[in-house]
């Protein structure tokens, strides 16, 4: 899960060790700018390796990628910014690059996030419906780029799923499934993966949320919203990333206004040729389901963080990012055997490691 904050201080270097990138990153600014001891500073960190800074260059800020080569791949993040930019939404231009060390010289497109706002309650109609209409954009004007992206098929729906009981049932809660339980998961990644293969598939950005939207208010930023962290974008389901942004782990809204801008972006997609299905109700089920795997992913990702990573500050989104799963397969008889396992064995296991 891509992030634009600092939650976890990213890969931080400990307290007056010599943080190696950062010097070849500022001799690097140096060269291709001529300008010496540029003002530098941490813009964010995110769940990878890689980190950003802005720098100040002739009077006009710019961002640093810092994507150590053996670590991170730029080529996913030129490949899909330059779609981006031929699509016509608003991402970051590359304006210069080093592949050798793993530096990008990015546009600015501000620090003012999505979440920020939302979570104050600002114009809250108006993100979402810039945010829709930009993803529809993406989605009707990227039809010539999505085949070209990597697929998102069964194996990758499996085993993004996978995380939940590898790491978060396994590793963080320590529960052991029995053979009844097993079953009762495996079932449930089948049927789940079985529905979003049967949805009509185009670009996913796969992290279209509230950490990775700009709000861009000021002309010099752009077109609103500021998309950024789309460096894993395949070719997949329809409903993707309208569960992303709706259905965000970071903030959450009732399920009666969820719903109401659900069928506004079907209008609006429809309207741009792309296809919605049969009814609403159709519809409604792609993107309920399409959450249940997303949040099933959201949620081992978010254990190995902590875990693997040592960054435990989404472990206090678990209990929202769990709680949408828990309310869908309350809603559909298929997915019941995965609700009560939820309910049964999970929630206790979760309570207790929180006790």
């Amino acid at each position: 899960m891509g992030s634009t904050d600092q939650r976890d201080g990213g890969h931080a270097t400990p307290p007056h060790a010599t943080d190696v990138r950062l010097d070849l990153l500022k001799r690097w600014v140096q060269r291709i700018s001529g300008e010496s001891g540029a003002d530098i500073a941490p813009a964010s960190a995110d769940a990878s390796f890689r980190r950003y800074f802005r720098v100040t260059l002739g009077g006009e800020t710019r961002i640093v990628m810092d994507a150590p080569p053996d670590k991170e791949d730029v080529g996913p993040f030129i490949r899909v910014a330059e779609m981006l930019g031929a699509i016509g939404v608003n991402a970051p231009h590359i304006l210069d690059r080093n592949l050798g060390e793993g530096f990008l010289l990015l546009t600015d497109l501000g620090g003012r996030t999505y979440l920020k706002d939302l979570e104050r309650g600002d114009s809250v109609d108006a993100l979402y419906l810039d945010a829709m209409a930009a993803l529809v954009r993406i989605q009707a004007g990227g039809r010539q780029y999505a085949p070209h992206l990597p697929p998102y098929d069964e194996a990758l729906l499996l085993r993004e799923m996978q995380l939940f009981p590898d790491w978060f049932l396994e590793r963080h809660l320590g529960l052991a499934l029995d053979a009844a339980g097993a079953a009762a998961l495996r079932q449930a990644f089948a049927l789940l993966a079985a529905e979003a293969l049967a949805q009509p598939r185009t670009f996913v950005h796969r992290d279209y949320h509230s950490r990775n939207l700009m709000v861009s208010t000021e002309a010099k930023y752009g077109r609103n919203p500021g998309i950024l962290d789309f460096q894993d974008a395949v070719f997949g389901p329809i409903t993707y990333d309208l569960v992303s942004l709706l259905r965000d782990c970071y903030v959450e809204w009732p399920q009666e206004r969820v719903m109401a801008w659900v069928e506004r972006y079907r209008h609006l997609a429809g309207d741009a040729g792309l296809d919605v299905g049969h009814d609403a109700a159709t519809f409604t089920r792609w993107f309920d389901w399409m959450g249940v795997q997303r949040h099933l992913k959201a949620i081992g990702i978010f254990a190995r963080l902590w875990h693997r990573d040592g960054k435990p500050g989404y472990l206090g989104d678990i209990p929202r990012t769990l709680g949408y799963v828990r309310a869908v397969t309350g809603r559909y008889a298929e997915l019941a055997p995965l609700n009560q396992l939820l309910e049964v064995r999970v929630l206790p296991a979760l309570a207790a490691v929180k006790a």
